[in-house]
């Protein structure tokens, strides 16, 4: 008699995330780092605040996380807070920058942010952060 074979369940579709950084070296080693830590995909990427925008303005545009700079190549990291707490209303907003300083801390809350993460000093905390907001709530 054979027995039948239980359906594996459904794996949860990735947490995905939008990267808001200026620096290419800094953007490719996250990438790297949140897909091969967690169950995320990184749905897009912006070096500046109008190229933020231009994605959260684009029909469908949709991502469960933001992880925003606040110095970019143009404009700042704030004003995309600004834009995306309005634009992306269910998506937590975080800020990852080497100026974590307790006044840009209360400022990125101030806007929006959900957490803010030293860039130096603070990447395991992030990476703990996101893990939390995967639906089976624990790292690969």
């Amino acid at each position: 008699m054979r027995v039948p074979l239980q359906p594996r369940p459904a794996l949860p579709p990735p947490l995905s995330c939008f990267i808001v950084e200026d620096s290419p070296i800094i953007r490719q080693n996250l990438i790297a780092t949140l897909e091969e830590m967690l169950p995320m995909q990184v749905v897009g990427t912006a070096e500046d605040a109008a190229g933020a925008l231009l994605w959260m303005q684009a029909p469908g545009a949709h991502c469960d996380l933001m992880i925003i700079d606040i110095f970019l190549k143009a404009g700042t990291g704030l004003e995309v807070l600004r834009h995306a707490h309005a634009m992306q209303p269910d998506a937590h907003l975080v800020v990852l920058t080497n100026y974590a300083t307790p006044d840009m801390r209360r400022r990125c809350a101030e806007l929006g942010a959900d957490r803010v993460f030293d860039k130096s000093a603070e990447l395991e905390e992030l990476l703990t952060y996101c893990a939390a907001l995967t639906p089976d709530a624990s790292p690969h």
